[in-house]
This record gives structure tokens, sequence and C-alpha cells, in this order.
């Protein structure tokens, strides 16, 4: 037997067959034959496209939340930690300042 791979197409590929296919103009039959790929695929692209375009712009502006991770008191601890380190190593080293 003959092994087959799989076709791996981009996102960008995807997008352009489900808009294409949300448009109406020409059937999915036409459209998956124009584009290489079987109608069943077109009809899904076309799902996942319509599901997630609400999501698109649910972006908020405004000011980003604050990473937790980011904070001042944190930061300057994990200097000073840093730094009784690198004064440990000096010393077990024999290396002078």
């Amino acid at each position: 037997m003959s092994e087959t791979k799989r076709k791996n197409f981009s996102g960008e590929f995807k997008a352009k067959v489900a808009i294409e296919g949300i448009r109406g103009i020409k059937t999915v039959n036409e459209i998956g034959q124009e584009f290489g790929v079987h109608p069943t695929q077109v009809g899904l692209w076309k799902k996942e496209l319509q599901a997630q375009a609400g999501s698109l712009f649910d972006a908020k502006r405004g000011p980003k939340p604050i990473d937790p991770s980011s904070s001042p008191e944190r930061l300057y601890s994990e200097i000073g930690r840093l730094k009784m380190e690198l004064d440990w190593l000096k010393k077990k080293s024999g290396i002078s300042q």
C-alpha cells in the first residue's frame, strides 16, 4: 500500500476558504473544487470561523491587567537573594572584590 500524506493547510488558507463559503456566491462543492479541499472540510472551516467571529472583537481597551509577578517588592527581593548568592560564591571561590 502506498502511504499518503495528510495535507496541512495554513490558517490563512483556511480563513480564505471559510470566507468564500460565508459569502455564499458559490456552492460548497464549487469552493471545494476551486481550492482543492473536500466540501465537508469547507463547511467545517466555515462553521469554525462563524463560531470564533464573536470573540474577535472582544478585546477590551484600556490599561492592561498588572502582572503580579512583576511587582517591585518581588523584584527587589529577587535582586537581594541573587546578590547574597553572588557574595557567598565569591567568598567560597576565594575571589576578592
